[in-house]
């Protein structure tokens, strides 16, 4: 399993539904989990360079860290 310099996962690719929303995410160790599985993986520290945000709508979202690259963030990512 890949792990970063703090011995967290990262996502390498996202799948997206028909309405172009994150439904799964891959981690680098191969394995892909489901939105809310990775909401609670960051929560537990699990995940590195994300975080878990409440939205105006008051539902719970993922996103990238800031860091000012695009690249990362996961809207981004490659799809898999």
């Amino acid at each position: 399993m890949e792990l970063n310099s703090s011995g967290k996962e990262q996502v390498v690719a996202v799948r997206k539904n028909g309405d172009g929303d994150i439904v799964e995410l891959k981690l680098s160790s191969g394995r892909a989990v489901d939105y809310k599985t990775a909401q609670q993986m960051v929560k537990a520290e699990q995940i590195a360079g994300l975080n878990v945000f409440r939205g105006r709508d008051g539902d719970e979202h993922l996103r990238s860290d800031p860091d000012g690259r695009e690249d990362n963030n996961l809207d981004n990512m490659p799809t898999f």
